[in-house]
C-alpha cells in the first residue's frame, strides 16, 4: 500500500516508534514534519497517511498543528495517528481532529505510547535506568505490533486511554488551565559555565532558535520555541538550562538527561 508516515521527534522517542512502524509497514515513506513547514501547501500522496509525534503537556506540539492546517489530505483514504508520552493523559487526539474535519476527513485510529519523559524540568525528574527504558521499550514493541495489524488492515481503533499514568483535568477546563500555568511558570533556556561552545545545542535546534555566538548559545527571541528539548539533552557537557522566567530558578541543573540511545544529534539535525 501507499503508506506516508509524517513524524516529528525532539530527543528521538518518537523517531524510534515511526521507524520501527516503517519496519512493520510494507513500503512505508518516513518523512520530518519539520522539514515541509516553510512550504504555504503540503501535500499528501499516500492512501494511508501516519503521524507520529510527542505530547507536550497534554497538547499537540505547536509545529504538528502548523503542519496539519497546511497539509492537503486528498490522497488519503486512511488515517492513524500514534503519540508518544511520559505516561500524560491529553487532548491532542481531540485537537487532530478537529483540524481534520475542516478537511473533510478524520482520524480512523489513534495510538498512545508510553515512553520516557524527555523534560527534566519537572519536580521529581529523574535520568530514567536502562532497565526501566528496557521495561518500557519492551510494551512500545508490543504496542506497535498491535498497530501494525490494525493499520494493514485499515481497521478503525478509537479505544478509551486506559494506559495514562498522568491524569490531567477535565477537558473541558484543560484549554483554559494552560494558558494559565505557561504564563506563570514561563521559562528560557540558557547555557551555564560548562559550555564549551561546541555548537550541538545549534545543531539539534528543529526551529532555529538558537544560534553560536562569540562560541556561546544564543536562544533568538523573535524564533519561535518548539519546546522539543533537544538543545537540552544532546548537550554532551549537560551545560544546557531551563529556569524560570519569573522566579529565576533553575530546574535542571541537579537533574541528568534523556535521548532514545537509538537517536543521534544526525539523526535529530536530520529533520531539518
Amino acid at each position: 500500500m501507499d503508506l506516508e508516515i509524517y513524524y516529528f521527534s525532539g530527543t528521538g522517542n518518537s523517531l524510534h516508534v515511526a521507524r520501527e512502524l516503517q519496519k512493520r509497514l510494507p513500503e512505508a515513506d518516513l518523512i520530518p514534519i519539520v522539514s515541509l513547514l516553510d512550504q504555504k501547501f503540503i501535500e499528501t500522496n499516500g492512501e494511508t497517511v501516519g503521524l507520529v509525534f510527542p505530547i507536550h503537556v497534554a497538547m499537540v506540539p505547536a509545529p504538528v498543528m502548523k503542519f496539519l492546517k497546511k497539509l492537503n489530505l486528498n490522497s488519503a483514504e486512511y488515517i492513524f495517528a500514534a503519540a508518544t508520552r511520559a505516561g500524560w493523559q491529553h487532548r491532542a487526539f481531540i485537537d487532530v481532529e478537529g483540524i481534520l474535519k475542516k478537511k473533510g476527513k478524520s482520524l480512523d485510529s489513534f495510538f498512545n505510547l508510553n515512553m520516557v519523559g524527555n523534560n527534566p524540568r519537572f519536580e521529581g525528574w529523574h535520568a530514567a535506568t536502562a532497565e526501566e527504558i528496557a521495561d518500557l521499550e519492551s510494551e512500545v514493541q508490543n504496542k506497535l505490533d498491535y498497530i501494525q495489524k490494525i493499520v494493514i488492515n485499515k481497521e478503525k481503533s478509537r479505544e478509551k486511554d486506559t494506559e495514562f499514568t498522568v491524569p490531567m483535568p477535565a477537558f473541558s477546563i484543560l484549554s483554559l488551565i494552560l494558558p494559565l500555568l505557561n504564563k506563570m511558570y514561563n521559562v528560557e533556556f540558557y547555557s551555564d559555565s560548562k559550555c564549551v561552545g561546541c555548537g550541538t545545542c545549534e545543531k539539534v535546534c528543529l526551529s532555529g532558535k538558537v544560534n553560536i555566538v562569540n562560541e556561546k548559545p544564543l536562544w533568538q527571541k523573535d524564533v519561535q520555541c518548539f519546546f522539543c528539548h533537544a538543545c537540552l539533552n544532546y548537550c554532551p557537557e549537560q551545560a544546557v538550562q531551563i529556569r524560570s522566567t519569573r522566579f529565576l530558578k533553575s530546574y535542571t541543573e541537579s537533574n541528568g538527561r534523556y535521548s532514545h540511545p537509538y537517536a543521534t544529534v544526525d539523526d535529530i539535525a536530520g529533520q531539518k
